[in-house]
């Protein structure tokens, strides 16, 4: 069982940068690819940017409508996620997951709300 907490969301205007954080308490969380997706009001959840273990041989990757404004990283040491955010757009509005993932994206947070202004 994998807990995982998010914060470091928050009101922010448009070109401003926020970093979310996620704490992940709980077994083997050093094998798990980590991610985060996000969720507006009435769409549907999307993907934003996974890392996978560092054991794995993957790479980050990115949803392209973030890619060169959001960074994932991890430190194995805190159990922690994060998620730094630069030059946000109003259309980056949304509830913000965590999520890890050995074969599916088995557990999830609670999520941290991000509004960007315009």
């Amino acid at each position: 069982q994998v807990q995982l907490v998010e914060s470091g969301g928050g009101l922010v205007q448009a070109g401003g940068s926020l970093r979310l954080s996620c704490a992940a308490s709980g077994r083997t969380f050093s094998t798990y690819t980590m991610g985060w997706f996000r969720q507006a009001p009435g769409k549907e959840r999307e993907f934003v940017a996974a890392i996978p273990w560092s054991g794995s041989g993957g790479s980050t990757y990115y949803a392209d409508s973030v890619k060169g404004r959001f960074t994932i990283s991890r430190d194995y040491a805190k159990n922690t996620v994060y998620l730094q955010m630069n030059s946000l757009k109003p259309e980056d509005t949304a509830v913000y997951l965590c999520a890890a993932r050995a074969s599916t994206w088995d557990y999830w947070g609670q999520g941290t709300q991000v509004t960007v202004s315009s």
